[in-house]
This record gives C-alpha cells, sequence and structure tokens, in this order.
C-alpha cells in the first residue's frame, strides 16, 4: 500500500466534506433545516483529517530521505 496515495485520497475527502459543509452553512438563510452546530462538527471534523493527512505526507517524506540517506553511504 502507497501511504502517499492513500493520503492524498483522504485530503480529497476532506476537502470535499469541507465543501460540503461550506455549501450548506452558506445556504442557513434559505434552508432552515441546516443545523450551524452540526456543520461547525463536520468543518472542524474535515480541518482534523485534512492535518492527519499531512502527517502521513511529511512522516512518508521523512522515511524516504532517511532511506535515500542510508543509500548513499
Amino acid at each position: 500500500m502507497d501511504p502517499l496515495s492513500i493520503a492524498r485520497g483522504g485530503l480529497m475527502a476532506a476537502s470535499a466534506q469541507f465543501e460540503a459543509s461550506a455549501v450548506r452553512t452558506a445556504q442557513m438563510g434559505a434552508d432552515s433545516t441546516v443545523d450551524p452546530a452540526q456543520e461547525a462538527v463536520q468543518q472542524i471534523s474535515a480541518k482534523h483529517q485534512f492535518s492527519a493527512n499531512l502527517g502521513v505526507i511529511r512522516i512518508a517524506d521523512e522515511m524516504w530521505r532517511s532511506l535515500l540517506a542510508i543509500q548513499e553511504r
């Protein structure tokens, strides 16, 4: 399994979740069924998912750099 591909998919999913919540939030005045608290939770959740996937990418990058440094010795 390629961690970068998995993390990229996670980034895309978090971005889509945040965008969908932002659209619902923007429509709050016209749609009385939108729960502002639920949308805040969705946006915070998307933010944390995004951060977690960026962390995976950073760690994978560090691992590759370490591996390359070992090979150069």
